[in-house]
Parts: structure tokens; C-alpha cells; sequence
């Protein structure tokens, strides 16, 4: 079981952002473009990452330690 806090691949990136703003940062550091884009509301973590070229295993704790203050 997840840690409360803890990011999945299967949530959405606009949840993300506005449950925890400081994720922003993150998103935009890795040049992807979902801040402000309207299918932000639809794109899971997983399928953000697979249309940046983006390492799931490397975003998914940056987002974390951004969720945790360290980021």
C-alpha cells in the first residue's frame, strides 16, 4: 500500500498540480507540457511520461521528493 502523499503513475496530472503545486517545478524541469494544457485533466502520470520521452522511474520521485518539501 502507498504512503499517504505518495504519487502513482495512474493518477492524473492535473491532480497532481493542483493537489500539490510545488510538483509544477518538477513538471516544467522536465520540459513537459502539461501546465495549463487542457488534456492534463485526461493524461495519467504513465502516459504524460510516454508522450514527453520521459523516464517514469526517473519523474515520479522528483515529484515525490517535490511532494515532500526536498524538490
Amino acid at each position: 500500500m502507498k504512503e499517504p502523499g505518495s504519487i502513482s503513475s495512474d493518477m492524473m496530472v492535473d491532480e497532481i498540480m493542483r493537489k500539490w503545486p510545488a510538483t509544477v517545478a518538477v513538471v516544467l524541469r522536465y520540459r513537459m507540457l502539461c501546465v495549463g494544457c487542457p488534456i492534463g485533466t485526461f493524461h495519467t502520470v504513465a502516459e504524460a511520461c510516454r508522450a514527453h520521452q520521459v523516464d517514469e522511474d526517473l519523474f515520479i520521485p522528483d515529484l515525490e521528493s517535490a511532494v515532500r518539501g526536498q524538490g
